[in-house]
């Protein structure tokens, strides 16, 4: 109990304050933390479970693929696998926007950019009066779930070793992903390992 204790007040004297220095730097920012720990939770409940079945197999391919050895952050791993950024989806999409003005790719960067900077200004009050305080206990929340998904995850690789490949890479591939999400909530809460 006491080393509990002596990790609560660690964090709070090295909670990362810099928001240009956290991983997760809104609440929305850690959705996809959110994602991997609910599909950790439903592939515990269903042994049958595969990627193939799973609300993001994109993401826990691309995932099983890098491996967590390469990747720097979570951000970078849940991303390997999202669905349209392919360098073909994003040029079509630029295409398509510059069509609205008569022009092509080139255009389309112009008449997506011009909404972006009205919002951005009108985002920037809003971002302001997001409570630092909310932040954090959210990633100190969703890093207490993830540890327990983890742990759990690892518990059911070593009682389903005999499952098959599919299950076993299913498994892995939420085991790599949910290790970076606790590495980089580590990091914005200022846990030391």
């Amino acid at each position: 109990m006491s080393g509990e204790k002596k990790t609560v007040s660690k964090e709070k004297d090295t909670y990362v304050k810099k928001k240009k220095d956290m991983n997760f730097q809104s609440v929305d920012s850690m959705q996809s933390v959110v994602n991997v720990v609910n599909e950790a939770a439903v592939a515990l409940n269903d042994k049958n479970r595969t990627i193939k079945e799973s609300a993001i197999p994109e993401v826990l391919a691309g995932a099983l693929g890098a491996g967590i050895g390469g990747v720097g952050s979570f951000a970078a791993l849940y991303g390997l696998g999202v669905v349209g950024l392919s360098a073909a989806g994003i040029t079509s999409g630029l295409a398509t926007a510059g069509a609205i003005v008569g022009g092509g790719m080139v255009a389309g960067v112009f008449v997506l950019a011009a909404p972006v900077a009205g919002l951005a200004a009108a985002g920037v009050g809003v971002v302001s009066h997001l409570k630092n305080k909310q932040l954090r206990q959210e990633k100190e929340r969703l890093y207490k779930e993830a540890l327990k998904k983890h742990e759990a995850i690892i518990k059911a690789m070593k009682a389903e070793a005999d499952a098959d490949k599919e299950r076993m890479d299913y498994l892995q591939s939420l085991n790599i992903l949910l290790q970076q999400a606790i590495k980089d909530l580590r990091h914005d809460l200022g846990i030391v390992a």
